[in-house]
């Protein structure tokens, strides 16, 4: 068995021509039940939020969103407690350049974009895998033949910022016991 990585944008006939026979999932918050749980945006609650000590989350993007800081906006606690998959972006447009992630929602330190990555977005992350999604998990080991899972993007690699992180490559890497270093500088 093998896990691809694909862009949800492609059409059906594109991917089934470069994937002939491989079973198709959509794990992005427009994906189909039960799939649509390994989305960041999916709530599942009661997420630790890294750096933070008692602190929870509905869901992993609400952890990335929340801490996220701005020339004029810091951490934004609110974003925490968004239990649907909408309305937890907070853009470049609306507040300006991202000044980094603060370290904890009391943290005193502004993580760079690559140290943000692996101190809290690959831990939430990894908390949901280990805890709110176990029997998809299992599904991905257990499976015959090739798979292709679609996000939104397709870069697998923590270390390339020029374009956001595929949590479908991150689920290829833990289904393949190969997870990222979390807490490298």
């Amino acid at each position: 068995m093998t896990i691809h990585i694909a862009s949800r944008r492609r059409s059906a006939a594109s991917l089934s021509a470069e994937f002939s026979g491989a079973r198709i999932i959509d794990v992005t918050s427009k994906g189909p039940q039960p799939w649509v749980r390994m989305s960041p945006f999916f709530p599942h609650s009661g997420i630790p939020v890294p750096l933070s000590d008692g602190a929870v989350s509905q869901s992993v993007e609400g952890i990335w969103q929340a801490l996220k800081v701005f020339p004029g906006s810091d951490v934004d606690p609110r974003k925490l407690d968004v239990a649907s998959m909408t309305g937890l972006k907070r853009t470049v447009r609306k507040h300006g350049p991202v000044l980094g992630h603060r370290a904890g929602l009391n943290g005193q330190d502004l993580l760079p974009y690559e140290q943000a990555r692996r101190r809290i977005f690959l831990p939430a992350y990894r908390w949901v895998l280990e805890h709110n999604v176990t029997d998809l998990i299992a599904e991905l080991r257990a499976a015959d033949g090739d798979i292709v899972l679609l996000d939104y993007t397709v870069n697998g690699d923590v270390t390339d910022t020029s374009s956001a992180l595929s949590h479908a490559a991150l689920i290829r890497l833990y289904v393949e016991d190969r997870w990222p270093e979390e807490h490298t500088a």
